[in-house]
């Protein structure tokens, strides 16, 4: 598996960026995909996930009516639209890929083993500025 994330940069705040997750060697009928982000300082935290056939999505608190996450299968690419970004928002944002993943439990609970089980790609840096 090979994830490829692309998209970031410096925004001022109010602004809007978006993601690209581009995978290799999987297809996205089988995975779910996650975007996460770290901070300087701080631990690494899901932002949101998007399940095969897109019927599943989990959004942080912290992200709920800015963020948007999109999948197209043709381009075996997923999306993170981020509106309205703030200083707080800025961190390296990656992606991670994982089959099989255990959907019977919290949607957050999803979302954060499909950063613990999954592969992830290098990452991509977003800075807002104030």
């Amino acid at each position: 598996v090979q994830l490829v994330e692309s998209g970031g940069g410096l925004v001022q705040s109010g602004g809007s960026l978006r993601l690209s997750c581009t995978a290799s060697g999987i297809s996205f009928d089988d995975y779910a995909i996650g975007w996460f982000r770290r901070a300087p300082g701080k631990d690494s935290e899901p932002v949101s996930c998007i399940g095969s056939g897109t019927s599943q999505k989990y959004f942080a608190d912290a992200v709920k009516g800015r963020f948007t996450i999109s999948s197209d299968a043709a381009k075996n690419t997923v999306y993170l639209q981020m509106n309205d970004l703030q200083p707080e928002d800025t961190a390296v944002y990656y992606c991670a890929a994982a089959d099989r993943v255990n959907t019977r439990v919290t949607d957050a609970e999803w979302c954060i083993l499909v950063a613990g089980t999954g592969d992830w790609g290098q990452g991509t840096q977003v800075t807002v500025s104030s």
